[in-house]
């Protein structure tokens, strides 16, 4: 088993503990250290962003999933995070998280279209697009990216 499908086998169930998943997980070498990136996320039924507080305790319990299992061996740092705004929406779980959201997606036939995340069903994406509800399925999306908002109006 890969080093970073075992750290994401310890690193999920410590998650959960504090009610989040884990994304995803990168090993790189530091020097003479290993770096051990995990991104953790809320469930993707959630809505809403991830606390600084939250993400101290998944990383304390992650901490201590890794030590116990002495997984990386030797010296390493770990780093607990969130995925940020800036991450490419690519999956279901990414567009669900992002309900609510402003995005602009990159069509496979067709110019870019901006809009509101209103729901995602199994193969589709509904934007509210200027208070006109549309209809994007999945498949024809080849890129979607969160639009932060300094002033959004709930």
């Amino acid at each position: 088993m890969k080093l970073d499908d075992r750290i994401a086998d310890l690193a999920g169930p410590a998650a959960e503990s504090a009610g989040l998943m884990v994304d995803s997980v990168k090993v790189s070498a530091a020097g003479k250290h290993t770096r051990v990136l995990v991104t953790v996320d809320l469930p993707e039924d959630a809505v809403g962003s991830v606390g600084l507080d939250t993400v101290a305790v998944a990383s304390r319990a992650i901490g201590d999933a890794l030590e116990a299992a002495n997984v990386p061996p030797g010296a390493y740092t770990l780093e607990v995070s969130t995925p940020g705004t800036d991450r490419p929406l690519t999956l279901r779980r990414h567009f669900l998280r992002a309900r609510t959201r402003l995005v602009t997606l990159e069509l496979a036939a067709g110019a870019p279209l901006t809009g509101r995340i209103v729901d995602v069903t199994d193969d589709a994406v509904l934007l509210d697009c200027d208070g006109q509800t549309m209809t994007v399925a999945l498949a024809d999306v080849t890129l979607g990216r969160v639009q932060v908002e300094m002033k959004r109006l709930d």
